[in-house]
């Protein structure tokens, strides 16, 4: 039986193992493919690290690109935007798989549908095995959204897609209607960066970055912010700032994606009227916010949270990259030296550089550059 190499997370700060686990065979609407290249996620890194708890063992990484090696039986025969799946094309897929029968699925959350499976963050049993990017394979599951890639697009760029983009795509879904608004982008981490490029695509007035890093706020400007505030503790609060750089306007679109509810407070505490404000980056224990119920009636706010996201916005990201990977330094983002031998080292140089994304390459497909 055809065998295929993991890198196995067994606790925090300790090395990944090296295991080898045999191919099974392919149930109803399952497809086999081949792992070609995984970025490593800041939830895959506070997993190492401790700051999470992930069910283990496992095999950590879900931002994933790869190449169709086999079909099972029933597997889907067109992707998500009615391409036709072939071995041999190369793919990615949402972080997840749930029945979309479901009410939750109906009502376009299938990411917290009935029977979620999310790969890389499965624990690994007999009979789960292959469900992570950081190996060789990954068995994908029936009612997976998967989308073909034939554009020449790098890997480390596809492999963003399917959190990282999809994510923002998703935000920016909820947060309605950007264009010649004024976009206020708090965390000039690697979701902050990309949404301050599709807001610049969706037609923002002006496009603001947030963030007390200003090595971040730097590279946010390369991604089509406009305006940067500095979110230090010892600068002037967030609606100062706002005011000075937008004298006689105001935000009426903000996106968290920090998770500090300090910086929450602030975006709202900022907010123009009318405005809506998407929590995205708070998924981690933390306090309650404070927030004043009768600015938000009278400034007519509205508040909205996401984790992950539907198919609708993983087709968003794909044609979002498919359009921009050549306009945006999306390459600079992801740091690529490391190979599924040493998954540990890429782990620890994580966790040491605050590089935006480490790259792992998993896999050679056969016949295909696995650059581009």
């Amino acid at each position: 039986m055809k065998q295929s190499k993991l890198a196995v997370f067994h606790a925090k700060n300790q090395p990944f193992t090296y295991e080898t686990a045999a191919i099974p065979a392919l149930r109803t609407g399952e497809i086999l493919v081949r792992n070609e290249y995984t970025t490593l996620c800041r939830s895959d890194l506070n997993t190492y690290c401790g700051k999470r708890t992930e069910k283990a063992p496992t095999i950590l990484g879900h931002e994933i690109v790869g190449c169709i090696e086999e079909l099972g039986p029933g597997a889907p025969a067109t992707d998500c935007r009615g391409a036709a799946l072939r071995i041999g094309d190369r793919v990615t897929w949402a972080i997840y798989a749930s029945d979309p029968a479901s009410p939750l699925a109906r009502l376009g959350i299938p990411q917290k549908g009935a029977g979620l499976f999310k790969y890389g963050h499965e624990q690994l049993s007999p009979a789960c095995t292959l469900h992570g990017g950081l190996a060789e394979h990954c068995v994908l599951r029936q009612h997976t959204p998967i989308v073909r890639i034939d554009a020449p697009i790098p890997l480390p760029v596809i492999a963003l897609i399917n959190c990282s983009v999809a994510t923002v795509a998703g935000s920016l879904r909820l947060a309605g209607e950007v264009r010649d608004r004024n976009v206020l982008v708090a965390g000039a981490g690697m979701l902050g960066v990309i949404a301050c490029a599709m807001a610049r695509c969706a037609g923002a007035r002006q496009v603001m970055a947030a963030d007390i890093d200003a090595e971040r706020l730097a590279t946010a400007r390369k991604f089509g912010a406009d305006l940067t505030v500095n979110l230090a503790p010892d600068a002037p609060s967030l609606k100062e700032q706002i005011a000075r750089l937008l004298p006689g306007d105001s935000v009426t679109v903000a996106l968290d994606y920090s998770g500090v509810p300090e910086t929450m407070e602030a975006l709202i505490a900022a907010l123009g009227i009318g405005g809506t404000v998407v929590f995205v980056g708070a998924t981690f224990p933390q306090r309650t916010l404070q927030v004043s119920a009768e600015q938000l009636v009278r400034q007519v706010h509205t508040i909205k949270g996401l984790h992950n996201y539907n198919e609708q916005d993983l087709v968003a990201a794909v044609e979002f990259i498919e359009q921009n990977h050549t306009r945006f330094p999306f390459e600079s983002l992801v740091h690529d030296k490391f190979d599924l031998d040493s998954v540990t080292e890429a782990f620890d140089y994580g966790m040491k550089s605050g590089a935006h994304r480490v790259g792992v390459r998993t896999t050679r497909a056969a016949g295909r550059d696995t650059l581009h």
